[in-house]
């Protein structure tokens, strides 16, 4: 499993200068709006009584955050939650915990939860990385955004990401999130567990991968259109019910030896205990040309 060349959590940092805060004690009101911009993010921090909304771009690097309500993700704002610790105090970590939904919105980024295995946090060590956030929400509700990255997060009900992404290509944007990061825009969900259902459903973009993650529901890749044929990788995966891929530009259920060819390719295949259909029933080929199986995606 690879992460997207040129999206590195130091790139994210010194992207979007975070690292350095001034969070106020967190408000009592029942609705909080954070608000920022890529050059002066905004900070969540402490407890929110009720819902939460995100406009511009904003940052959870300043302690652990508790919202009893719904956070939202508005049209074009961007959420950094990928922080290991608590730039405020110098003590502790950060993390995101949601009572309620997560909800991503047309053209919004958002990269959440991080670990040293798979998306080393953005403050880490990133040749030894040691630190960890884990999120956790009810349900992740994403309506066309531009991409999301989710690591090490605990979803209590489904997953549901429907269309969205930065266009059938991996060129780098001129502006935006991804711009600043110097990367291509892709989305993943992975170290992760969902209770309920996960699905993809309707993304045009660079990258998608969905790897190591426990799916207590069914899981569904759905008419996703993505430029790089590596993509999309759904691997390493434990899904309780049904696994379903369908109408898919490619799907595989291995991973690249080297990051210069496609193949030959290490078998990383996903345990189903219900039934697989459409394009995750065989095994992709581990080489050029070769075929599919016989051992099951």
């Amino acid at each position: 499993m690879k992460r997207m060349r040129g999206m590195s959590p130091v790139a994210i940092v010194l992207a979007l200068g975070i690292l350095a805060v001034s969070a106020g004690v967190a408000p009592a009101t029942e609705t909080h709006t954070c608000t920022g911009t890529l050059k002066s993010p905004g900070v969540l921090a402490g407890n929110y009584a009720g819902d939460v909304v995100i406009r511009g771009v904003c940052a959870v690097n300043a302690g652990p955050v508790r919202v009893s309500g719904d956070l939202t993700v508005n049209k074009g704002a961007v959420l950094i939650a990928a922080f290991g610790l608590n730039h405020r105090t110098h003590k502790g970590g950060s993390n995101l915990r949601v009572s309620g939904d997560l909800m991503i919105g047309k053209g919004a980024a958002a990269v959440l939860g991080c670990n040293p295995n798979s998306f080393p946090c953005i403050d880490d060590n990133q040749h030894k990385p040691k630190l960890t956030s884990a999120d956790r929400f009810r349900d992740v509700i994403e309506n066309a955004p531009l991409g999301v990255l989710i690591h090490n997060a605990t979803i209590g009900g489904d997953f549901t990401a429907t269309g969205g992404g930065g266009g059938l290509n991996c060129n780098t944007p001129k502006s935006g999130p991804f711009a600043k990061f110097k990367s291509p825009v892709y989305s993943a969900l992975e170290d992760s567990s969902v209770t309920g259902d996960a699905t993809f459903t309707g993304l045009t973009s660079c990258w998608l991968g969905m790897a190591r993650v426990h799916v207590g529901g069914n899981a569904s890749v759905i008419n996703n259109h993505l430029a790089d044929p590596d993509a999309i990788e759904i691997v390493l995966n434990h899904i309780n019910e049904n696994l379903a891929c369908h109408g898919n530009s490619a799907v595989w259920d291995s991973a690249e030896t080297t990051m210069n060819s496609l193949f030959p390719r290490t078998p990383q295949p996903n345990t189903v205990h219900g039934t697989r259909s459409g394009q995750c029933v065989l095994s992709t080929p581990a080489t050029k040309g070769g075929p599919s199986g016989p051992g099951p995606f």
